[in-house]
């Protein structure tokens, strides 16, 4: 049996809800400092969030609300220059303490450190994105806690595809059976296991509902000892917390079905 020894984080959905309150709000901010007149209401941005990247999200929403804008010659500066500056707004977000971690995941990660085991980070998110939120969340020093942070435009194939995922396993030198990765969503799920991952997903308002089949369990959170998760997938207790030996007992489950 191969041990397991690394844990793989998905950032947005994942380590906090950074969707709805975050990003959501950053784009329209962006928008208004261009002068347009676009707004990403709750019901539009879960449409949106089918499609995996911020700047694809963009070019995909001018396709079907604003094809005039296609036309353009300039068009696709002004995507990368809307992100830029959706960055910056969600960063501001960030440093205002507005974004939370989902209930477990500082109590797993420090677990996850005492036992040893190696940390890493998979995200289409920029880098920024993902430094900003951990420095605010869990301390500057927190960086150093991930042995490989493979974020952005680092693979030029966005989940679902598995590149971001591979790169990782490929930086951090390890196999797919050695590590566990972390969704909340079809396409991270379909990105992580098409890698060959094993993949437990934690669900939010806009992932509920999608189709997980091939998660090792699925779950409300990673669970507190005072706010349990509650199991919507798996073979899994009902309620409890997710902890290093529960982790270690589904890579179990899936070398020794």
């Amino acid at each position: 049996m191969i041990p397991m020894n690394t844990l793989i984080f998905d950032v947005d959905g994942t380590l906090a809800d950074t969707e709805r309150d975050g990003h959501r709000p950053s784009f329209n901010l962006a928008f208004k400092e261009f002068g347009l007149d676009w707004e990403w209401d709750v019901p539009l941005y879960g449409e949106l969030l089918a499609v995996t990247g911020g700047k694809e999200r963009i070019r995909h929403y001018v396709a079907r609300h604003h094809p005039e804008q296609l036309l353009d010659a300039h068009f696709d500066e002004l995507v990368v220059q809307l992100h830029q500056s959706k960055t910056r707004h969600y960063m501001a977000l960030l440093e205002k303490g507005a974004i939370p971690l989902r209930p477990g995941v500082r109590r797993l990660l420090d677990e996850a450190r005492r036992a040893g085991l190696t940390l890493a980070i998979a995200t289409t998110t920029t880098p920024e994105n993902v430094s900003s939120l951990l420095s605010t969340t869990l301390g500057p020093e927190s960086l150093d806690w991930f042995k490989v942070i493979a974020a952005g435009d680092i693979v030029p194939a966005k989940k679902p595809a598995p590149d971001i995922y591979l790169w990782a396993l490929e930086a951090l030198g390890i196999s797919a059976p050695e590590a566990l990765a972390f969704e909340d969503s079809e396409n991270g799920l379909r990105s992580a296991r098409a890698a060959g991952l094993t993949t437990l997903v934690t669900i939010n308002e806009y992932t509920r509902g999608q189709d997980f089949s091939g998660a090792k369990a699925v779950l409300s959170d990673l669970g507190e000892p005072d706010q349990p998760y509650t199991l919507h997938q798996g073979q899994l207790s009902a309620a409890g917390w997710v902890t290093v030996d529960l982790c270690r007992h589904l890579m179990q489950q899936t070398q020794h079905p």
